[in-house]
């Protein structure tokens, strides 16, 4: 029994994107209620949510307001789960299963007016108010403070207003948003800027700020002659219709190499910066620091991985993007969570040259060789017993362990997302089945929330 217990992997839920809505209340608190007691049935472990910066801070710098969350965390405290709470600095709505609208606070987005280099921007000039360019981290644009700064006010203030919560251990795992959609990465797909699948998008470096970093780290290598690339293509392309990205294209010359180390390097400082001040904020807390990296599949089997590259993940053949991630993410004994966790090959379409398993089982193997904890969740909704095989696949590689602590295993899954068609009939007992795998038929008594 003991010894099965070491093969128990947690599992939570994804709580509905609008559950604390973006004028700041908790609505449908006895629905909510309703559902989390389902999922305690379901002996799920927790539940992980957004807490959204253009909800809390949208009154003004620093005018926090966290009591729709407060009364949040107390319905899942006392329906007896776990939270994995998400600093969300990004914008919602744009991406894949976006049903609700809730952008950058509008104090911020006032900055974006008169300055809106402070905003990612493709070739064409075209701005994505997601989420703040990594090139104004270490700016003092917003009222004197720098976004780095912005991020870590709101992270302790988080920690001194949950702070009975945390105590508890109610709150196991702090997701540190480092881009859109909550990823580390460049939003290089956007949906409201005309991508679609399998597109290979775009690099989003063209703000004055990191025009100017990209011309002084070329002209310090000693090649001011050098500019970002101008044949990469737009969205929708495909890699050999592209000069950057075709067979033998530029993504291997002498140049764009260049380019795609420093690109994925202000990535990796990025993230390490922010979660630099997420360690600060919650030292001495019984939790671990998360960042998500998206499962960017579509084109792995393509010599260029121009999906990847484009999204900051320089990701090749002969080069292991994730490795470096995991490697930072260690630094901050971080949990690296990742995406795509259901998805099969061939259920793809073949002129994708799309490879979700390959990529997977890379990302993990990378995070495990760094000594990291790593966590996953499901890219979409899934309902069928496939989906979940395949996740279960993943959580535990080579199986359960009957004598002991399995040879690998996942620090968590997170299961995308509750609703009503989850807890329906059919696929509420496929669900109930899947948690019951995943924690090895063991019941894990958990200390009270």
């Amino acid at each position: 029994m003991a010894n099965m217990l070491l093969n128990y992997v947690p599992v939570y839920a994804m709580l509905p994107l609008g559950v604390v809505t973006p004028d700041n209340n908790f609505q449908n608190q006895d629905d909510i209620k309703r559902q989390l007691y389902k999922l305690k049935e379901a002996e799920v472990d927790g539940v992980m949510v957004d807490v959204w910066w253009g909800i809390i801070e949208s009154k003004g710098p620093k005018q926090y307001d966290w009591k729709a969350y407060r009364s949040l965390f107390q319905a899942i405290k006392d329906c007896g789960l776990k939270v994995q709470a998400i600093m969300s600095f990004h914008q919602c709505g744009g991406n894949v299963g976006d049903g609700v609208y809730i952008p950058l606070p509008q104090w911020v987005l006032q900055v974006g007016d008169g300055n809106p280099d402070i905003f990612y921007t493709n070739k064409r000039g075209t701005r994505n108010k997601e989420y703040l360019t990594l090139g104004v981290d270490n700016e003092p644009i917003i009222g004197g403070r720098t976004p780095i700064q912005v991020y870590s006010d709101y992270m302790k203030s988080f920690r001194q207003n949950m702070s009975d919560f945390l105590d508890a251990g109610l709150i196991v795992d702090i997701e540190v948003g480092l881009g859109p959609a909550g990823e580390l990465r460049y939003p290089s797909y956007p949906q409201n800027q005309g991508w679609n699948y399998p597109g290979i998008g775009e690099f989003q470096c063209y703000d004055k700020y990191l025009k100017e970093d990209f011309k002084k780290a070329a002209t310090d290598a000693g090649h001011p002659e050098w500019e970002l690339p101008e044949n990469a293509g737009q969205y929708n392309d495909r890699p050999e219709s592209t000069e950057f990205f075709r067979n033998n294209g530029t993504y291997v010359t002498e140049r764009g190499r260049f380019f795609l180390t420093w690109y994925s390097n202000k990535l990796l400082i990025h993230g390490d910066q922010i979660l630099e001040e997420a360690t600060k904020a919650f030292c001495g807390c019984k939790v671990k620091i998360a960042a998500k990296v998206s499962g960017i599949h579509w084109w792995y089997k393509d010599g260029s991985h121009a999906g990847e590259l484009t999204a900051g993940y320089y990701n090749l053949r002969d080069r292991d993007g994730y490795r470096p991630i995991a490697r930072m993410l260690s630094r901050h004994y971080g949990v690296l969570d990742f995406t795509c966790l259901e998805m099969r090959d061939y259920e793809q379409p073949g002129y994708a040259s799309s490879a979700p398993q390959e990529l997977v089982q890379q990302v993990l193997s990378a995070s495990w060789r760094e000594n990291i904890e790593v966590a996953g969740e499901n890219a979409l909704p899934r309902y069928d017993p496939n989906a979940y095989n395949q996740m279960l696949l993943n959580a535990r590689p080579n199986g359960v362990n009957r004598d002991g602590l399995p040879k690998l295993k996942m620090y968590g899954l997170t299961y995308l997302r509750l609703s009503n068609q989850l807890l329906d009939g059919w696929n509420f007992g496929v669900f109930k089945t899947f948690v019951k795998k995943m924690h090895a038929d063991q019941v894990r008594v958990l200390s009270k929330p």
